[in-house]
């Protein structure tokens, strides 16, 4: 097999378990919410959930940006007989991350519940602090099969994750059994046990974990990590922000109608995280082997790529607005409509920052790209807190647009200035993209029956 075919079949067969683990991740997550706002007795309640949702995420993203880019790069790029010094300082890493998380979820339990004025969130992140310690786990392997390209391993262990949750609620919602949120977060805990055993049969051969304190290890990831590790602090905070002061300023019923129009959106934001997931590895290993100028063109022909996937179902919620949010929330959320106009816009900008992220991670230049998206969520904060005293709940959107396009201009700036980046190519690609596609996929089915 030549070169160029391997290269073509890691592509289609890394996209296709990734596409697809992201597929049924979008599958069950917003099974689970199509069912949820059905069966919720009324939107607090919904609104409750959506908020504890994003505050346990924070904690988890947080903990994994710290983690995931600082492993993944070491295990790419140095020698095998050290993979099992650099897997023990991650899991120290990680230790040491997931007690933090546990610690600060514990303290600030009361205090979100009275802000938020949801008592029952209290005993739900109490409860929580359960999935910090198991996930804490299931990530480290998942980051360990990402580094080996185990992208089918990383899907069925998801599945199953999701799916388990998925099938609670589904069964809840067919013999009418009443959800209390409090027996969600003990679906969830043993969801993240179930999907830890099966991560271990995928990850095993890769774990020669060394017992002994692996300091230089340790310091040497949580040099590169601790850049990744704002990233993410700042990344979560400019994503979550705004559903986060709505629910203090406002309510959690104006924080659960906002998230309704942020879930219809995610659901064509599908290939944007598959595709960061199959080119970092792809780019750390070309910048160690040819240098920072290879990676150009991945950066131009992922987003590209990533717009002519895209562009089709952004463009039908922008004018079908109403019939998405009738069909997939039901008629009491309707006020969404003029919120998920705004949100459709700042879809587009998606696909530019989160390949600018892995690009210049991939490059060593953590410390850059923290202080971009750092800026952008102060910015983010600073216009959520003006925008919506003044607009309402409209106001978030407007807030998250404004600050995601002034994070893409100075994004197209560096990247102009550090890897010559021309952003019209980025269509030209888009452009490229179907028929690309239509000739590999029939050069791939051929060689598959033909072998």
């Amino acid at each position: 097999m030549s070169k160029i075919e391997i290269k073509d079949h890691y592509w289609i067969k890394s996209g296709f378990f990734s596409l697809l683990q992201n597929f049924f991740n979008v599958i069950f997550g917003f099974g689970s919410f199509y069912i949820l706002v059905r069966i919720l007795p009324s939107t607090n309640d919904f609104g409750t959930w959506a908020l504890f949702m994003t505050t346990t995420a924070i904690l988890e993203n947080i903990r994994n940006g710290l983690v995931q880019n600082a492993l993944i790069r070491f295990l790419s790029l140095s020698p095998v007989e050290e993979h099992n010094k650099i897997i023990s300082a991650s899991f120290a890493n990680s230790g040491i991350l997931t007690a933090a998380c546990i610690l600060l979820n514990l303290l600030l339990a009361h205090y979100i519940s009275f802000s938020w004025h949801s008592p029952q969130l209290e005993k739900m992140f109490y409860l929580y602090s359960f999935v910090y310690l198991i996930s804490g786990v299931v990530t480290q392997f998942q980051f360990i099969m990402q580094a080996h390209l185990q992208f089918n391993g990383i899907f069925v262990t998801t599945f199953i994750r999701q799916g388990l949750f998925f099938l609670y609620i589904f069964i809840c919602s067919v013999h009418h059994i009443h959800i209390l949120l409090i027996n969600l977060v003990y679906v969830q805990i043993a969801s993240v046990i179930a999907c830890m055993v099966a991560s271990w049969f995928f990850v095993k051969e890769y774990l020669q974990i060394s017992f002994k304190i692996q300091s230089g290890w340790m310091k040497k990831l949580f040099n590169y990590g601790k850049f990744a590790f704002g990233t993410s602090v700042s990344s979560t905070i400019f994503s979550s922000i705004d559903q986060m002061m709505l629910g203090s300023y406002l309510s959690a019923a104006a924080a659960g109608i906002y998230n309704i129009a942020v879930r219809i959106t995610n659901l064509v934001d599908v290939p944007t995280g598959a595709i960061a997931a199959i080119v970092f590895p792809q780019s750390a290993k070309r910048v160690g082997n040819e240098g920072p100028a290879a990676v150009k063109y991945l950066y131009e022909k992922s987003v590209g790529t990533l717009l002519a996937i895209l562009l089709p179902g952004l463009l039908f919620l922008l004018f079908f607005p109403a019939i998405s949010i009738h069909f997939i929330a039901g008629k009491k959320y309707i006020d969404a409509v003029p919120i998920l106009k705004v949100t459709v816009f700042y879809c587009l900008f998606v696909p530019y920052g989160r390949q600018f992220g892995v690009l210049l991670d991939s490059m060593g230049r953590t410390r850059l790209t923290f202080f971009i998206v750092f800026i952008s969520a102060m910015i983010n904060v600073g216009l959520n807190y003006l925008f919506i005293h003044r607009f309402g709940v409209l106001g978030a959107a407007y807030a998250t647009l404004s600050a995601t396009i002034i994070g893409f201009i100075i994004g197209q700036i560096i990247l102009r200035k550090e890897l010559k980046v021309n952003l019209l190519h980025t269509f030209k690609y888009a452009v490229e993209f179907y028929p690309e596609l239509y000739q590999k996929l029939k050069l791939f089915l051929v060689k598959t029956q033909t072998n």
